[in-house]
């Protein structure tokens, strides 16, 4: 669809507030959202710290990683009712607060546990610092989880269906740029903060028996001393980022507006849904429309059960991947945080293409481009499991463009899920969507942790490439999809207006033979 149609009858002025209004909402949102990623990504930097000075295994942060996973995805569900209902703006900046705050409880969570236990070493002491590492974590998910319905909400009020998969994907690139960010300083912090215990034999020891590494290896030795010379460098990993938090939500909450409307301007053109101002806003209509947009919407369902596929293939390389590259390729933590970095970098690039090539290849049909991306990222994911000798360089390119590739459907299928579930339902659907993911990220996050403890790192990767054939099957099934569901809400409200129309000429008629008698 041209500017011309996207625009039909509006005038000059109203064009140019509009336009300035949807860049705004476009760049706020994007900074906004890649504040929570430095909120949130920060953690698996600091585990490898935490490893190191307390012994906690890959288990444990399984288990924490996987439980929040799965708080998020409820979060994001229940959110995406409450944003449909209320003021977008106001629970995002909200959301941003209560996750900074968070974060700044994780960092003092060494302090909590010693004054909980009356030690600050020793197993009851470790086991405390896990449950309030744990508790923290989750609240800290419980929160991350307001980030993404507002913005579900928000932006396809502000974007046409025809341009959404472009702009939305140049959009879905904070989720990288943060978590590029994120991994980048944390990894800078630690490796440049914190104290200088080198010269301590006690804590040489600790850190060699709690990473079981042979400190007589030289190899092992570096590693360890670059740990002893940073000690408790984790803890900036939360406070620092927590700071910016309390920033982006004053940015969040005084930048966003809800939709055209609360500006002044008209809905776009051809993103009406059909709904009259007589049903809008009723309990049974809205319940209705719900039904039949979302609950028995049989492509919302299948986006739902690829975005677990997806999400095990993401997560598994985002959480994971500093530890995998420290403890099987032997790279120091900055190295890994660094090429973790790249990771994100490409996958900015990667967002923005599928976003593209959906819009003027596929003629806005995600579901197709997800496919093309699902095929490239287990063909790149396999070349790195399967070619270990590369050179170091080579191998972190692969890895970058498996991430090139899995971005794209995860930015894609929220795109998809607003756009078939049409504005007036998206921060549900995209909820529904994200119980889904984070059901997959538990499953990526638990078995990873089992799996990388009792197999190895190679079955973890073994593992992720069939789970990514198996989301290119899923894709497979929507091939014949349309691209949204505004004609399916227009008849729904067709169909609900006629129904009424009948109601009404049946209790005149008896009105009028009531009165004839």
């Amino acid at each position: 669809m041209s500017k011309e149609n996207i625009f039909e009858g509006w005038d000059k002025q109203t064009i140019k507030k509009y336009q300035h209004w949807q860049l705004r909402t476009i760049i706020v949102s994007m900074i906004g959202y890649a504040i929570y990623y430095f909120v949130r990504k920060n953690f698996s930097i600091a585990m490898p710290g935490l490893t190191a000075q307390y012994g906690i295994s890959n288990t444990s942060f399984g288990i924490v990683i996987g439980i929040g996973s799965l708080v998020y995805g409820l979060s994001r569900f229940i959110n995406g009712f409450i944003v449909d209902r209320f003021s977008a703006r106001v629970i995002m900046a909200i959301g941003l607060l209560l996750c900074a705050l968070s974060n700044l409880a994780f960092g003092f969570g060494v302090n909590i546990s010693g004054f909980i236990t009356g030690v600050d070493a020793g197993p009851d002491f470790i086991n405390m610092l896990v449950m309030v590492m744990a508790v923290t974590i989750i609240c800290n998910q419980l929160f991350q989880g307001v980030g993404y319905p507002p913005c579900a909400r928000l932006l396809p009020c502000w974007i046409h269906p025809s341009q959404l998969a472009t702009k939305m994907s140049i959009w879905n690139t904070s989720h990288s740029i943060g978590a590029a960010l994120a991994v980048v300083v944390c990894g800078y912090i630690m490796g440049t903060m914190g104290t200088d215990l080198s010269s301590d034999h006690s804590i040489i020891a600790r850190i060699a028996a709690n990473l079981n590494l042979d400190p007589s290896n030289e190899d092992h030795l570096k590693t360890i001393m670059g740990y002893a010379q940073h000690w408790d460098a984790w803890k900036y990993c939360f406070w620092i980022p927590a700071g910016i938090a309390l920033c982006g939500a004053l940015w969040l909450y005084f930048g966003l507006r809800d939709d055209p409307r609360s500006v002044g301007l008209p809905e776009l053109p051809g993103t009406k849904t059909g709904v009259s101002e007589k049903a809008e806003g009723k309990p049974a209509s809205r319940k209705q429309f719900l039904k039949i947009m979302v609950w028995t919407n049989r492509w919302i369902w299948t986006l739902c059960i690829a975005n677990i596929f997806v999400y095990v293939m993401r997560m598994g390389i985002l959480d994971w991947g500093p530890k995998f590259l420290t403890e099987a390729r032997n790279m120091s933590i900055e190295d890994a945080a660094w090429s973790v970095g790249v990771f994100e970098i490409f996958a900015i690039v990667g967002t923005i293409g599928a976003g593209w090539a959906t819009d003027h290849i596929f003629k806005g049909k995600a579901h197709r481009m997800c496919l093309v991306c699902m095929v490239c990222a287990v063909i790149f994911m396999s070349a790195f499991i399967f070619m270990p000798g590369l050179p170091v360089i080579v191998s972190i390119i692969i890895l970058a463009m498996a991430g090139f590739f899995i971005y794209g459907p995860q930015a894609l299928i929220g795109i998809a899920s607003a756009n078939h579930a049409t504005k007036e339902a998206s921060a549900t659907a995209n909820g529904l969507a994200g119980i889904f993911g984070y059901v997959g990220s538990f499953l990526s996050a638990i078995g990873i942790g089992i799996v990388a403890d009792h197999w190895g790192w190679n079955m973890v990767f073994y593992i992720i490439i069939a789970v990514g054939c198996l989301g290119a099957v899923t894709f497979l099934t929507m091939w014949l999809a349309p691209r949204d569901g505004y004609e399916r809400s227009n008849k729904f409200y067709a169909s609900l207006e006629a129904e009424a129309r009948n109601v009404n000429k049946i209790e005149g008629n008896v009105t009028n033979d009531d009165a004839d008698i």
